[in-house]
């Protein structure tokens, strides 16, 4: 008897319990089901929505290119003078090293224009045996590669040569992105029109109104690596980026990576157009103008943290890119005491060469003042330098190549800016 009324008092606890559970459950879901239920933005309880013809990122990213002073204009220049044709890409809001297309940085000197892919022509003449005409399905046709490459322009930190301000990392660095580009080699079109053994430079040109044209020379470089570009990031051109055909020459200067590229013209020598004489040149502190330092030198920076960001004390991945024009970056250092003492970051796979390499490096903030800054050191063996000793070789009226040690500093309060340290 003593056992079966224990088998019914754990029935009825056990019946009981589960009453009380349920009961006690749809107190408390209940209700709050029914208001969800309510809710139009609980992605569990609307359809989503159907496939678009062209993807679009979602409604809460909202990076975007900033309008900038273009390089060489008075300090103080802003983003809506009538003639800016500069927009820089948001390194502060980016992961990994590809900048998408909708997000590559745009400098152009009159506007982009707009060209019917099935009527562009590209000529290449000159010093060659048979000069030809390609039509962009006649590119296609040929032998294609494809490869990661940055392209930086020159005035890329341009304002590094006058007063530190409080810019941002797109500020500071947003003249310069990285894309897979695709197209075909351009030794192989000089091969196709056979160019004869005195050519060494070739005059590459655009169809923009600026008519911009830049020589190229033909060294061993050029000829192994560049591309006439009809594809970035798997797609065609962006008009902004020279659709429908691009030079690309990777690890020089931007400029001369010409856009919208319509003529090729072989010869022995350059031919000193205004691009490589009145501007793009680098101005010494004896006054003489240095002519064609085409390659991109060694340089990185740090783009998380950066400038007008706020911290927490605690865990911090600092993370940054280097890059350089000579090849593969060998190395990068990292410095949170202005230089006093340095740490080897991590490289993150891929390191490729002339292309953008991300760094990282664990970092616990303690609540003191910080100064932020990043070094890089090529396959060549060059070390990017630091402000002080760059100024020292080229003064401060220069433009153009400036590729000093960016810092960082983070205030007590956590608020980080620019400085010269």
């Amino acid at each position: 008897m003593n056992h079966i009324a224990e088998q019914i008092n754990r029935r009825t606890f056990v019946r009981q319990a589960a009453s009380f559970t349920a009961a006690g459950a749809a107190a408390l879901v209940l209700p709050t089901l029914k208001a969800e239920e309510t809710r139009s933005d609980d992605p569990m309880r609307v359809p989503g929505a159907l496939p678009r013809p062209y993807g679009e990122r979602s409604p809460f990213e909202k990076a975007t290119r900033l309008g900038g002073a273009g390089p060489g204009a008075p300090r103080g220049w802003g983003a809506n003078a009538p003639d800016n044709y500069n927009s820089l890409t948001p390194f502060q809001d980016l992961h990994g090293i590809i900048t998408p297309s909708s997000l590559h940085f745009e400098r152009h000197h009159n506007g982009v224009p707009t060209i019917d892919p099935a009527r562009h022509r590209l000529l290449i003449h000159g010093l060659v045996e048979r000069p030809l005409v390609f039509t962009l399905e006649d590119l296609k046709r040929l032998p294609s590669v494809s490869r990661l490459a940055f392209i930086e322009c020159a005035g890329n930190s341009w304002d590094g040569w006058g007063e530190a301000r409080d810019f941002t990392v797109q500020e500071t660095h947003g003249l310069m992105s990285t894309s897979e580009w695709t197209g075909v080699k351009l030794s192989t079109l000089l091969e196709a029109t056979g160019i004869r053994r005195e050519a060494s430079w070739v005059l590459a040109e655009g169809s923009d109104a600026a008519g911009l044209d830049r020589s190229v020379p033909l060294t061993e470089d050029v000829l192994r690596e560049a591309i006439v570009c009809y594809g970035q990031n798997g797609e065609a051109l962006r008009p902004e980026q020279g659709y429908p055909v691009r030079l690309l020459l990777p690890g020089y200067e931007g400029n001369i990576n010409v856009k919208w590229l319509r003529r090729l013209k072989l010869g022995s020598a350059p031919w000193m157009t205004r691009w490589e004489t009145a501007k793009y040149t680098d101005l010494m502190p004896d006054g003489k103008a240095y002519q064609f330092s085409l390659v991109m030198e060694a340089k990185s920076v740090v783009t998380y943290p950066s400038g007008q960001r706020r911290l927490q004390p605690g865990f911090h991945e600092i993370s940054g890119l280097a890059w350089s024009g000579r090849g593969r970056v060998a190395k990068v250092e990292v410095s949170v005491d202005g230089g006093r003492t340095w740490q080897s970051a991590r490289l993150q796979e891929p390191v490729l060469p002339k292309c953008h390499t991300r760094f990282r490096l664990p970092w616990r903030w303690n609540g003191q003042e910080a100064i932020l800054q990043s070094r890089c050191v090529d396959e060549t063996g060059y070390v990017q330098p630091s402000r002080e000793d760059l100024v020292k070789v080229r003064g401060t009226n220069a433009v153009y190549h400036y590729h000093a040690i960016q810092s960082w500093k983070v205030e007590r309060d956590g608020r980080v800016r620019n400085i010269y340290a």
